[in-house]
Formats: structure tokens, C-alpha cells, sequence
């Protein structure tokens, strides 16, 4: 039961359509590198649709209706949108989620150091990292610095034309034969990840900080262009990603390459899926983007948070229905997609997938009935029933799609955020774009399945 290469059905005004999805796509990938960025990005276009911020109704006093759209942050990594329907909030929501951090280096509270005149920032990996890919690669840092009197400080170093980039060493091939004997999760350690910062001593410096010479030049560079000191680490958040733009992949321009795919293609489409409604739907549309899926969705931003929640309880009070009953319904007669990747077949490494349930790129968006490890543990196992309602939607609406697992059965495997979800009750399945060299820093997807997943993303907020 093959599914068809979706390049092959399309207009040319689909593939009009086509190229600015992935363009947009691009442009919100260079525009948000962190959750922060993400989350700044959304926001500025949910606005510029026409979406309110929810705190303000709720401030204000006043009383929502059909047709509002109304938008709610959460610590500046977790947003949640809403566009209000003509039925009861407690018949439930059509709800699309995904997450918006992605696997990275993480700079350390303590990080600055020196050694033999060459200046480092530690870091601590974040997230499921193969990390020989992260060293001899163009970085950029990106983040904030906190001051102590709470002023913040935004930073990003390395991705314009003219500025610099930092850089993690590796040791060279003529003396690796010891290095290169080491296992593939052994050649590089996580403490090796050090990120070269500098190399340049101040002059005229007093004797007992001539030692550090370099280390003092680039305090003064991070004094001269934020105004922080090295105490100020303290209570920053710095993260180390691949420097440079989204990119076209393929003599084609077929494929996207670029940082953080994982899970920003997802997310990217359920943005554009809700920003492109038009007509009031009759079930409220919702779409979720979390953070910190990437290390078990934990926190006060991640799916495991009570964040949603108590954001549907603003909700129903600002529509002026609240009670404990109402929200309990609200979420359990909700449905979701929970958008997240899929590992798509690479005929290089064909070994640890089945192929008849598989991923391919360019053949539509993925439905994972189940995720999870070996004997499906830690995944939700979306109902039948569920599953066949998605499909007749997306037949519907002429969307491609395809069905598969994440590699074969005691290969590997992965978890989502759907499980948590599932707890309400909901009806919740996975859904998502097919991804080659997943987690790596630089990704691939296809255009084609970009697009048919924001066509994907419209139609179950439609019909679903």
C-alpha cells in the first residue's frame, strides 16, 4: 500500500503556494533560533492577524465571543492561541500542538575560562545530541543576560554577514588514532564541548591578571557591547546553534536544510494553519507550542505544566462560562494533533527501518498511530476510531499523507508530547513532517510535505 509522491499531483498554482509556505517557513526559521525568538515571532504575526493577548481581556474585563482570537504566553517559551467558536468551549476544541525548542548546547551558570591564552565558554548539551556533529561547525550564540536589577539583556552573536562566529574544536587526523579506536557516543564527551570564544590578550594589564589576559579582553568586549559583567552568567540564558540561514537543499530547491526542523516545521504550519482562517469556526481552534519536549516536557513550560489548563480556565471565564465541570469537558471532548516529526526513510541507513512503514520524504504529511520504544512503552495509541476520522478528513480535502512507525520495532523509537494530552482524555495521534538527519544541527524536510501539512493543519481545524 504504497502512498504517491505528492510533487506529482500539483498545480502550478499549488506549487505557487508551495514555494511562499516554504519561504515563510525559512524566514521563521532564521527569525527563531530559541523558544524566545519563537515564541516573539509568533506573537509579533498572531497580532499582525488580528489576535489579542488574553491577559489584557481578562485585565480589562471584558467578555469574549465567537469569531475573537486571543493569544496566551507563559514565561516567554510557551504560547497558546485561540480562535473562539460558535459552539460551547466545553464541546471541546480542535487543537493543534507542537514544540518550538530544539536539541542545542546550552552555555553553563559558571562558563568563562582560559587556558594557554585560548579563551572557552562551557556548555551542557540540551536535549539527544550526537555530539562529534557539533564540533568544526560555524556557531552562533543567542539567548539573554539578566542583570540583577532585572534589566535584559538580548544577545546574538554569529549570524549576521559581519559578525563572528564561535567555534568547538576537534583534534586533528594526523593525532586521532587513539580518538578514532573510541565508540561513535565516546569521541567526543559532553565536558569536551567547550566553545572557543577568544584568543587575543589585553595590554597593560596589572600583574595579577595577566594570567588571564584573554579572558579579561573578552569581558571587556561583553562589558563594552551589553553592559554585563562575568557575574551577570549567573542568571543568563545562552544557547550554542548553528550559525547561518535556512537554506534550499537539492539541485531541485526540493528540500529545506536548516537548524531546529525538529520541531519548528510543525510548529511553523500549525501557526500558519490558524493564521489563514478566515471564517469563524464552530469549534474553537486552538494551537498549542510548547517547550522543553526536547527533555520530557517538564518545567513550567513544557506539556507537563499546568499552563494549558489554566489558560482554558482564563478562557472560559473571559467567555463567562468558567466552572470546574466546563473546563474538565473542555479538554476531554477536545481533539488534537500533536505535531512532532517523523525520522524519515534514508535509503543510506535503510538497515533500521521497515519499509512498509516508513516515512518518506515528499509523499505528504506522517500519521504515527503509536510512537514510543520497543513494546510501544511510554507512547499514546491513538483509538481506531480516531484514526479513521483523520483519515476521512484529510481524504477530504485532498491531503497527502502516510502512515508510519519511528524505525523498526527493537531499533529505537521516540516519545512525543501526545500521551500527556491523552490524560485529559482527549482523542490525541501524532502527525507531523518526515526529517532526515534528525537532531543533527542542520536538518532536511521537503517543501512538498511542509505544504501538505499546513493543508493538513487547515483541514482538521475545519472538520475535525
Amino acid at each position: 500500500m504504497e502512498r504517491k509522491n505528492a510533487w506529482l499531483s500539483y498545480t502550478e498554482a499549488d506549487e505557487k503556494e508551495l514555494e511562499a509556505t516554504a519561504k515563510g517557513y525559512r524566514d521563521f526559521l532564521d527569525n527563531g533560533k530559541t523558544e524566545r525568538e519563537c515564541v516573539t515571532e509568533i506573537v509579533r504575526q498572531a497580532e499582525a492577524a488580528g489576535y489579542t493577548d488574553l491577559n489584557a481581556v481578562l485585565k480589562e474585563g471584558k467578555t469574549l465571543k465567537a469569531g475573537d482570537k486571543v493569544y496566551a504566553v507563559g514565561m516567554k517559551k510557551i504560547v497558546a492561541m485561540f480562535h473562539i467558536g460558535t459552539k460551547a468551549l466545553s464541546d471541546g476544541m480542535s487543537i493543534l500542538c507542537a514544540h518550538i525548542d530544539s536539541p542545542r548546547l546550552d552555555i553553563k551558570q559558571n562558563p568563562l575560562y582560559e587556558d594557554t591564552s585560548l579563551c572557552y565558554l562551557d556548555t551542557h548539551y540540551y536535549g539527544g545530541v550526537k555530539k562529534y556533529q557539533w564540533v568544526t561547525l560555524p556557531l552562533a550564540i543567542h539567548g539573554v543576560i539578566v542583570k540583577k536589577d532585572g534589566t535584559v539583556v538580548t544577545v546574538t552573536v554569529g549570524e549576521k554577514e559581519d559578525d563572528p562566529i564561535v567555534y568547538i574544536t576537534d583534534l586533528l587526523i594526523h593525532l586521532s588514532a587513539k580518538q578514532l579506536q573510541k565508540t561513535a557516543a565516546e569521541v567526543i564527551e559532553g565536558e569536551s564541548l567547550d566553545i572557543l570564544i577568544g584568543s587575543r590578550p589585553l595590554k597593560d594589564l596589572p600583574d595579577d591578571k595577566k594570567k588571564e589576559a584573554v579572558k579579561e579582553n573578552v569581558l571587556r568586549i561583553l562589558e563594552d557591547m551589553y553592559g554585563v559583567t562575568e557575574e551577570d552568567f549567573l542568571s543568563a540564558e545562552l544557547e550554542i546553534v548553528p550559525a547561518g540561514r535556512a537554506r534550499e537543499c537539492g539541485l531541485d530547491r526540493s528540500m529545506v536544510a536548516a537548524y531546529g526542523q525538529d520541531d519548528r516545521v510543525c510548529a511553523y504550519t500549525s501557526l500558519a494553519a490558524m493564521l489563514e482562517m478566515d471564517e469563524v469556526p464552530e469549534r474553537t481552534s486552538c494551537c498549542l507550542l510548547v517547550d522543553k519536549e526536547e527533555i520530557g516536557s517538564v518545567g513550567a513550560t513544557g506539556m507537563q505544566s499546568r499552563f494549558f489548563e489554566n489558560t482554558v480556565a482564563d478562557l472560559l471565564d473571559a467567555l463567562g462560562g468558567f466552572s470546574e465541570q466546563a473546563l474538565r469537558h473542555a479538554l476531554k471532548n477536545s481533539s488534537m494533533l500533536s505535531s512532532d516529526v517523523s525520522a524519515g526513510f534514508d535509503p543510506a541507513y535503510q538497515e533500521a527501518f521497515e519499509k512498509k512503514n516508513a516515512a518518506y520524504l515528499g509523499r505528504g504529511i506522517v500519521l504515527n498511530k503509536f510512537t514510543g520504544s520497543r513494546g510501544k512503552s511510554g507512547s499514546n495509541d491513538a483509538n481506531a476510531e480516531y484514526v479513521a476520522r483523520i483519515r476521512r478528513i484529510f481524504d477530504g480535502h485532498q491531503v497527502s499523507f502516510q502512515t508510519a512507525e519511528l524505525g523498526k520495532v527493537d531499533v529505537g523509537g521516540g516519545g512525543t508530547i501526545a500521551y500527556i494530552a491523552a490524560l485529559y482524555g482527549m482523542n490525541v495521534i501524532d502527525s507531523g513532517v518526515a526529517v532526515l538527519s534528525m537532531h543533527a544541527p542542520w536538518e532536511i524536510t521537503s517543501k512538498a510535505d511542509i505544504y501538505e501539512a499546513k493543508k493538513a493543519y487547515k483541514a482538521f481545524l475545519k472538520e475535525a
